[in-house]
């Protein structure tokens, strides 16, 4: 007898469809076997069991599938494992972030004629000091803090805190910190016998990062983004001796450098509390990490396998391994981690009061006056002139998709000129700051791949000046380790064309002129405060015109002039600079070479007249 081929129905997966399938199937192939389809029968019974299992197979079934999408995935487990995947490491918590005045006297000694401040009795403040607000809020500075050490990009602000017969007795001394919200806490874990990828756990509530990890025998193991990475970002202080050509350079206190670590370790949230750690499989006798590169390892000549012939090779990188690091074996890690955060933590301005000091101590040994010494010590006060802003409580479940699938297209990679402009932007402050950044190609017909950099940063007078070699130096170890393989960067210094204004008003009847003029220079002034303009900006006279146009008092805006101010001797640019020749149509255009306009002296450099309607008189104002 031929087999018939039955015509079976794959789209059904609900009960009441895979049911109905079921009794269709039954009377169209098997039409005089069974027909009570009531029911109350035993065959009806069957098909809903039937159709009740296929429906609970067919819903895990879906719901497998779409836990492993991303877009769809609900449950929180799968849903970091997914992001990890993307390169994207969730937050359990958003930590707030505030600016720290940090105090302390010093006492008064004689120089001479003079009075001056004794800085011996100077503290230094060690990094990760613990700040409580009033509401019980911890935070902890990010920096450590030397009260002898004075820099543009670290100043020690000095002002006068007692006075006896004229004469300062103690002298305040103020430096200002950035801070983040949380707590630190350690944890011991004891591992046994050599296993490889060991990994631990902390388990607790708001989980931000792991400050450090040591062992029994003093060793650190660094953190990176995946175990096969071996080098991470060391900073060393910029003395005579760690660089003796460039340690004058005080726009940079630290220098950036790479450095090759075998220990080391990942973290990952396994949930929004649990966060694992995991290091690698090598043993410390017997690690393979050091290759000198030579023709059998790197290049054409492969002697080994064939199959090696499609290997790609950095040339910036001839280190190779199979262990991923070491694997910490027959020891007590520590594990320092910061814990904190959340909404609760955006504390208000001038509430945070208080200081442990613990990690305190004098920089100059043999201090003998134990009462001034304890004056000293009792005189630290902290207090945060803003407020904290940034706290929040972690990503939620639409935060870890979209950010994940963003995160995913750059791969923490500089793809475009926008990202190498923003990571320049992002260099920490201990290594320099840059002020203002711009990219460009050298010329249009080089390729992609060939970008300028163009870099300026600030001096202690919150002026625009060109980066120091040690500033450069460190950018290109900062940007060199998320630069595409083919990138060429070339760091320049940008150009600064300073200039000043002059404008003329007529105010209307009954206005004080001297108050009008002086609020016309403010708006001036706030126009060209230095951190709202960026390279190659060009100044456009008819926003001038609306600034002042707009001042109470303000009748009508007339002449308005830009005026190049250029010569070292004057403490200007060296640079010169066409104002005519650079306006077309009331806009003023920089150069082709990437410059700034900035108004260096605004004080000196803004001037405005009020003419007086009918008199022929002026009344000139510049403050």
């Amino acid at each position: 007898m031929a087999v018939q081929n039955k015509n079976i129905n794959y789209i059904n997966k609900d009960f009441n469809d895979v049911r109905a399938q079921l009794i269709n199937f039954s009377q169209t192939y098997f039409p005089n076997t069974y027909t009570d389809f009531s029911e109350a029968s035993p065959g009806m019974m069957f098909m809903e069991q039937a159709a009740y299992v296929s429906d609970v197979l067919n819903f895990y079934l879906d719901n497998q599938i779409q836990e492993t999408y991303l877009q769809y995935a609900r449950q929180t487990d799968n849903l970091y494992d997914l992001a990890y995947m993307f390169s994207y490491k969730p937050k359990a918590t958003g930590l707030a972030v505030v600016d720290v005045d940090v105090y302390q006297q010093i006492p008064a000694k004689a120089n001479g004629s003079e009075v001056v401040p004794d800085f011996s009795y100077a503290l230094t403040i060690a990094q990760n000091a613990t700040l409580s607000s009033n509401n019980g809020v911890n935070f902890v500075t990010q920096d450590a803090i030397d009260f002898s050490v004075s820099s543009s990009s670290d100043p020690t602000v000095v002002s006068i805190a007692q006075v006896s017969n004229n004469q300062p007795v103690y002298y305040l001394l103020k430096k200002t910190r950035k801070a983040v919200s949380g707590t630190i806490l350690t944890s011991n874990f004891t591992l046994g016998s050599y296993v490889q990828f060991p990994t631990i756990e902390l388990t607790s509530d708001n989980i931000s990062n792991i400050i450090s990890i040591t062992d029994s025998q003093g060793n650190v193991y660094y953190e990176v983004d995946y175990l096969a990475q071996d080098l991470v970002y060391d900073s060393i202080k910029n003395t005579n001796y760690n660089d003796p050509n460039n340690y004058t350079n005080a726009d940079a206190p630290y220098i950036l450098r790479t450095k090759s670590v075998n220990r080391r370790f990942v973290t990952r949230f396994l949930n929004s509390n649990t966060l694992q750690i995991q290091f690698g499989a090598g043993v410390a006798l017997q690690t393979d990490e050091q290759v000198t590169p030579n023709p059998d390892n790197v290049g054409i000549g492969l002697p080994f396998m064939q199959s090696k012939l499609t290997t790609a090779y950095s040339p910036t990188n001839f280190v190779f391994t199979n262990t991923y690091g070491i694997a910490p074996s027959n020891t007590t890690l520590t594990v320092q981690y910061l814990v904190g955060g959340g909404t609760n933590s955006n504390v208000n301005a001038n509430s945070i009061n208080s200081i442990t000091t613990a990690n305190i101590k004098f920089n100059s040994p043999g201090l003998v006056n134990n009462a001034i010494n304890t004056y000293i010590f009792n005189s630290v006060a902290v207090n945060n002139p803003s407020d904290a802003s940034g706290g929040s409580d972690g990503d939620s479940i639409d935060e870890i998709r979209q950010n994940s699938m963003s995160n995913y297209n750059t791969q923490q990679r500089n793809v475009t000129a926008d990202d190498y402009l923003i990571r320049a932007l992002s260099l920490p402050s201990q290594y320099g700051t840059i002020a203002k950044a711009f990219t460009a190609k050298s010329s249009p017909k080089d390729p992609d791949t060939i970008l300028d950099l163009y870099v300026l940063t600030k001096n202690s007078s919150n002026n625009l000046t060109t980066a120091s070699s040690t500033v450069k130096n460190n950018l290109k170890s900062y940007l060199n380790q998320s630069r595409m393989i083919g990138d060429v960067v070339n760091i320049k210094d940008g150009f600064i064309i300073n200039i000043g204004v002059e404008f003329d008003i007529i105010t209307f009847p009954n206005y004080n002129n001297s108050e009008v003029l002086a609020s016309c220079i403010a708006a001036v002034k706030n126009h060209f405060n230095i951190n709202k303009w960026q390279i190659n900006q060009p100044i456009i006279l008819r926003d001038i015109s609306i600034l002042l146009d707009v001042i109470p008092g303000v009748q009508t805006v007339g002449n308005i002039k830009i005026i190049n101010k250029a010569g070292t001797n004057s403490g200007y640019s060296q640079y010169a600079y066409s104002i005519p020749g650079a306006t077309q149509g009331g806009i003023i255009y920089p150069s082709l070479d990437p410059s700034i306009f900035e108004v260096k002296y605004p004080n000196d450099d803004i001037k405005g007249r009020v003419v007086t309607l009918g008199s022929g008189t002026v009344n000139f104002g510049g403050f």
